[in-house]
C-alpha cells in the first residue's frame, strides 16, 4: 500500500506503508539508535512525535514481551528506510509491523532517510503528516498545519498512569521512593529496584500532601514528553518538595521540571536530542560517557541560581547535568537507566542511594533525640535504618535479582 509524508514546509516524500494504515501527525524526529526500536516505540516521551530511525534496516528482530518500557506504545507514527518483514530472534513473539497494527500506529518505509534527516537538520524539527488515504498536497498541506504542536500542550496528562502503585524490591529494607509519572519508563523503575529502592509511583497531578503523607525516603522526577512549561501543576508541587529537604533526583523530563522549579527556563532546541549515542561529558572527573537521550526542548543555565553544572553535551555544549547547593537535590537530561543501553551513567543511582541513606538515618537519628527528650515524634515516618547499598544491577536483570538482606 503506498504511503505518503508531508512536513508543514512542504517537503514530502512516498513511500510504503507498513503496520496500522491511516493518518497520523506529530513533530517529525529523527533517532541515531542502531537498535531497541520497541523501547523506542513504548517510551511515553515520544508522545507527539514521528520519529524517524536514522539505522536503515529496522524489525529484523522482531518485538519481545520483555522489552516494553510502558503499558502501550505512545509513538505517534514510525518511519525507516527499510522494513525487515522478516525477523529472527529466540524471544521474538510477533513482528514490529504486526506489533503497529495491533496498537494502531502508523508506519512508512522506502523512503530515503538520509535526505529527511538532513532536511530536518537544517531547518529544524517540524511538524508532518503520513497518510495512506489522501494524496492530495493542498489537502495534506493543510492537514499538517492545523495539527497540535508539541510547545506548550501537555502531554504529561495523556501518558501519567492514573492509580498508585508499588514496584519493590525483594529486600525487606529496602527505602521508599515515591516516582512523580510524567511517563515513566519500567527501566528507571528496574535501575531503583536494583540498587534495594521500592518504587511508590504516582500520577503527575498527585499532590504535595498526598506525595509527603506517603512517608518518602526520596523522590524520582521522572522522564515524559513534551513542553515542560505546560506542565504548572507539577513544577508547583516540587517547588513544595524542594523546601522539604527530601532528595530529589530528576530524569529527563524531570530535570526540566526540576529547572522551571528552581526559577530557571527552558528553551525549545533546533531538532533536539534522539538516541543512544550522545557524548556527555562529566565536568567532575572530565570522563566522557555516552548516553541515550529523547527530547526537545533543555534548561537554560544562565537563569538558575545555586546551580552547579555537572554535565553538558559534547555535540552542542547544551546543559546536562545540574547538581543545587544547599539542597539535596540534582538532575540529568540524559537517561541512565536506558534500556538496552548504553549503561555508562548507572552510577547515578549509586548517588542517589547514599542521598536517600543519608537522609533516612538523619531522620531516624532526629527521632530518637526527640524521643530521649520526651518530644513527640516528627511527621515522617520511623524505619530500622542500616540497609547496606545493593550490588547495582543493569537493565531487565534489575527487576529479577536484589542485595540480600543484612
Amino acid at each position: 500500500m503506498k504511503s505518503i509524508l508531508i512536513l508543514e514546509d512542504g517537503k514530502k516524500f512516498l513511500g510504503e506503508s507498513f503496520g496500522a494504515s491511516g493518518e497520523t501527525s506529530g513533530e517529525v524526529v529523527f533517532n541515531t539508535s542502531h537498535t531497541g526500536y520497541q523501547e523506542i516505540l513504548t517510551d511515553p516521551s515520544y508522545k507527539g512525535q514521528i520519529v524517524t530511525m536514522t539505522y536503515p534496516h529496522i524489525g529484523n528482530y522482531g518485538v519481545n514481551l520483555e522489552d516494553i518500557e510502558s503499558r502501550k506504545p505512545f509513538i505517534e507514527g514510525f518511519i525507516v528506510k527499510e522494513y525487515s518483514k522478516i525477523y529472527s530472534n529466540w524471544r521474538a513473539k510477533k513482528s514490529l509491523g504486526d506489533y503497529l497494527k495491533e496498537n494502531k500506529i502508523v508506519g512508512i518505509e522506502g523512503i530515503d532517510t538520509r535526505a529527511l534527516v538532513k532536511h530536518i537538520r537544517e531547518k529544524g524539527s517540524m511538524k508532518g503528516f503520513i497518510s495512506t488515504v489522501d494524496f492530495n498536497e493542498k489537502s495534506l498541506l493543510k492537514k499538517v498545519k492545523s495539527a497540535d504542536s508539541i510547545v506548550g500542550k501537555d502531554l504529561v496528562k495523556e501518558v501519567t498512569n492514573h492509580k498508585i502503585y508499588k514496584f519493590q524490591t525483594q529486600n525487606k529494607s529496602g527505602k521508599n521512593v515515591v516516582v512523580m509519572d510524567f511517563g515513566v519508563k519500567t527501566n528507571i523503575l528496574r535501575s531503583l529496584s536494583s540498587v534495594g529502592l521500592n518504587s511508590i509511583v504516582v500520577p503527575a497531578n498527585t499532590s504535595f500532601e498526598k506525595i509527603i503523607g506517603l512517608k518518602p525516603s526520596g523522590i524520582m522526577l521522572s522522564n515524559g514528553p513534551g513542553d515542560p512549561e505546560a506542565v504548572t501543576y507539577a513544577i508547583e508541587t516540587v517547588k513544595k518538595l524542594i523546601s522539604t529537604h527530601i532528595p530529589i533526583f530528576g530524569i529527563c523530563l524531570g530535570h526540566q521540571i526540576l529547572g522551571l522549579a528552581m526559577g530557571g527556563k527552558t528553551y525549545k532546541l533546533k531538532f533536539g536530542h534522539h538516541g543512544s549515542n550522545q557524548p556527555i561529558k562529566n565536568l567532575k572527573t572530565e570522563r566522557v560517557q555516552i548516553a541515550a537521550e529523547n527530547h526537545n526542548f533543555a534548561v537554560n543555565l544562565k537563569t538558575l541560581k545555586n546551580a552547579v553544572p555537572t554535565h553538558k553535551n559534547l555535540n552542542d555544549g547544551t546543559l546536562e547535568g545540574i547538581r543545587y547547593q544547599r539542597v539535596p537535590v540534582f538532575s540529568v537530561q540524559f537517561h541512565p537507566e536506558a534500556s538496552p543501553g548504553p549503561h555508562d551513567s548507572r552510577y547515578l543511582f549509586i548517588e542517589f542511594l547514599d542521598m536517600v541513606l543519608k537522609f533516612h538515618n538523619s531522620t531516624i537519628a532526629k527521632s530518637k533525640s526527640m524521643l530521649r527528650n520526651g518530644n513527640p515524634m516528627p511527621t515522617l515516618k520511623l524505619r530500622q535504618a542500616g540497609a547496606k547499598r545493593s550490588r547495582f544491577l543493569s537493565g531487565r536483570e534489575g527487576g529479577k535479582k536484589y542485595a540480600k538482606k543484612n
